[in-house]
């Protein structure tokens, strides 16, 4: 069988070469289906926590809402820092090279200012090098509870009080060669309107990744037009949200002219279906937006599992079942939204492909699984978006560093018992 080569120089892909007939000498095997790294373009790390807990007895959105808030409410850089670590190890563990930190939780419980204002996010940035992977923190403004309501008590560690205050904290945040920094609108219920521009003026003049939570409920489409008399993806696109550098999370009950506004600007869209299954919020229109001309990119969310095999599957199957029509995309095309579209969409560039000059950051996915066994060779892209599992990724390299061998992560020893340590120090 025939075999890809690839040599790292400096972090990053210097040669790459398909059909060699054998390794070369001293070179690492892989063995399995090598892909390019993928990207989880949207996550909230400390929902891990909640993951089991939330699935006794019955509910809506806004209920699971009360006990995230819970959770939120014991939160410390240490405790984050130690959380995020584990979080993100368990991402890379599921071949995870990049991750999207839709980052809001910026200040002590009350309001209160820490020392260092970035402490939060700060800890967050580093438990992702700590676990071996990229982060592009979008650092969320989220200053009120609803249309013209203040935050409520659980709300008030998230706002900085007006736009540009978040403006003003958020330039403090700093890049190097594994962060990445950018913006989020948490939604048009927690910015007000006369402010929308103001974030995204802020990621404008930086080039920066703008994210916001778009209609992922109902509810807030209906409390948008009493309040505005339009919808959330007009009144994004009235104050200049919208457009290619922005990526819409969720999505998930737009009209048609909604579709049209995203897809006609280039807005992105981050789907997160194993989240959006989770909370009962629907399915979006994911095939429309890209038909529009939205890329499609995808997100773990909640982390009510940390699987992107299974939401890009889940994206096509979600499908499936609203239409009955089977097929509305490859193999090949999932894994672009899994990978390089979703770089593209957290501001890496040139990321998410195995080509000479990109960063050396891809996984393994084994092919001699009880899942994965059987299918030809020829297949293995078809294998891994319809078959695999995270449990069958092998390796995972970022930057030319392992940082998961033969399944089992190199930073992290035991990350099963870093997430029960860390998640049980925040029910303590």
């Amino acid at each position: 069988m025939k075999v890809l080569t690839a040599e790292v120089r400096d972090g990053r892909l210097a040669a790459v070469r398909d059909g060699v007939a054998a390794p070369p000498p001293g070179a690492e095997v892989l063995r399995g289906l090598t892909l390019p790294g993928l990207a989880n373009a949207h996550s909230h790390a400390f929902h891990r926590a909640l993951r089991g807990t939330v699935q006794v007895g019955s509910g809506t959105f806004w209920t699971w809402r009360e006990v995230m808030y819970s959770v939120a409410d014991r939160l410390t850089p240490e405790t984050y820092h130690a959380l995020a670590r584990a979080v993100y190890a368990e991402m890379a563990l599921a071949g995870v090279t990049a991750v999207g930190e839709f980052h809001y939780v910026h200040h002590a419980p009350g309001g209160v200012r820490y020392a260092d204002p970035n402490a939060m996010g700060e800890a967050l940035v580093a438990a992702a090098a700590d676990a071996g992977i990229r982060i592009t923190l979008l650092d969320t403004a989220y200053l009120s509870s609803g249309f013209g309501e203040p935050p409520n008590r659980h709300q008030l560690r998230f706002g900085d009080g007006t736009a540009e205050e978040w403006a003003e904290r958020a330039s403090l945040l700093k890049e190097d060669g594994h962060v990445r920094i950018g913006a989020a609108v948490h939604s048009v219920r927690a910015v007000p309107a006369d402010q929308l521009a103001t974030v995204a003026r802020w990621a404008r003049e930086r080039r920066a990744p703008l994210h916001v939570h778009l209609s992922e409920q109902t509810a807030e489409n209906d409390a948008c037009r009493a309040a505005h008399g339009c919808t959330p993806a007009r009144l994004l696109a009235d104050h200049g949200v919208l457009g290619p550098r922005t990526t819409a999370v969720h999505a998930t009950h737009l009209t048609d002219e909604d579709v049209a506004l995203l897809g006609g600007s280039g807005t992105g869209v981050c789907m997160c279906p194993t989240t959006e299954r989770d909370l009962a919020d629907g399915i979006g229109p994911a095939a429309a937006l890209q038909r529009a001309g939205s890329p499609l990119c995808l997100g773990s969310d909640s982390h009510a599992v940390i699987d992107p095999f299974e939401e890009a599957r889940a994206m096509e199957l979600d499908e499936r079942l609203r239409t009955r029509v089977r097929g509305h995309w490859t193999a090949a095309a999932l894994l672009r939204a899994a990978s390089q579209d979703g770089h593209a969409a957290l501001g890496w560039e040139g990321a998410g492909v195995l080509e000479p000059g990109a960063p050396a950051d891809f996984t393994t996915v084994a092919l001699d699984s009880v899942r994965t066994a059987g299918p030809p060779p020829r297949l293995g892209a078809e294998t891994a978006v319809f078959a695999a599992t995270a449990a069958d990724v092998r390796h995972t390299v970022v930057a030319g560093r392992h940082i998961v061998r033969d399944g089992a992560h190199t930073l992290v020893p035991d990350v099963p018992s870093a997430l029960a340590a860390a998640v049980g120090a925040l029910r303590a």
